[in-house]
């Protein structure tokens, strides 16, 4: 390698590519299983020539020994790991909503293969994830993950200790927050549950020979997905609003 780059910057090299891949390994869109290996591997490998003569000033030497070196490489992975676990954990907000959507709704038991998880789940879960995808590019949020990577570097940088407690505690934050907002974006549906239910409890108290289930499940479903139709945009904007606001973390060096 000596007649094209010298061992320093080999190992510098090698130390972002641990970072960068990791991290494009998790995080959505570009970290999906339908995504070829092979693009993920060159997307990696070219952000870490572009983002090289950037952060190599926060890169420790080259270790004497292969322990030394090891230990970083491990250290540099784990770390990429952690923030692509956490921007892909937030995504768990969608998939909150869509499985209490589809359950107020009786489509629960209509489910189909998700190609963004290991197993299948609601058709309207599947629906929503892949809805979070598209916002998330055609927004370009996906810039802010590459803004994301690059700030990491003074949130996170590798001759730094390890924030170990810094990263539990926001992805406890981060697991929490979604789970609140998938119930948020779930509101309107739920609040419209409620009261069809109960209207359709007091019309089977009065009205007790009437065949109440046969007529209130295809309107359960019909208006309960017009609802959810008609706050899909609201949904949407509010979801990429706080993944953004996510994002920032680690651009903006919070973590630091």
């Amino acid at each position: 390698m000596e007649p094209y780059a010298t061992a320093d910057q080999v190992w510098a090299g090698g130390l972002i590519f641990a970072r960068v891949g990791a991290i494009l390994m998790m995080i959505p869109g570009i970290g999906e299983s339908y995504v070829p290996p092979r693009v993920r591997l060159s997307l990696a490998l070219l952000l870490s020539l572009v983002m090289w003569p950037l952060v190599a000033g926060t890169l420790p030497a080259l270790p004497p020994t292969l322990g030394g070196m090891v230990g970083w490489i491990i250290r540099e992975v784990l770390t990429g790991l952690a923030i692509g676990l956490i921007l892909r954990s937030f995504m768990t907000a969608l998939v909150t909503a869509g499985e209490i959507i589809s359950m107020q709704t009786t489509l629960g038991f209509s489910q189909t293969a998700n190609p963004l998880q290991a197993s299948p789940g609601s058709t309207l879960s599947a629906f929503l994830m892949l809805l979070g995808v598209t916002l998330i590019f055609a927004t370009n949020t996906h810039h802010m993950f590459i803004a994301g990577v690059l700030g990491s570097y003074e949130a996170i940088a590798p001759a730094k200790p390890m924030i170990a407690a810094d990263f539990a505690a926001l992805a406890v934050k981060t697991l929490g927050e979604s789970f609140m907002l998938g119930v948020q974006l779930s509101a309107p549906v739920l609040v419209f549950a409620l009261i069809f239910n109960l209207a359709s409890g007091l019309i089977a108290r009065v009205m007790p020979a009437f065949q109440v289930y046969f007529a209130a499940a295809p309107l359960s479903v019909l208006l309960g997905l017009s609802v959810f139709a008609l706050g899909l945009g609201v949904m949407g904007t509010i979801f990429i609003d706080r993944y953004r606001a996510l994002a920032r973390v680690f651009t903006g060096g919070a973590l630091g």
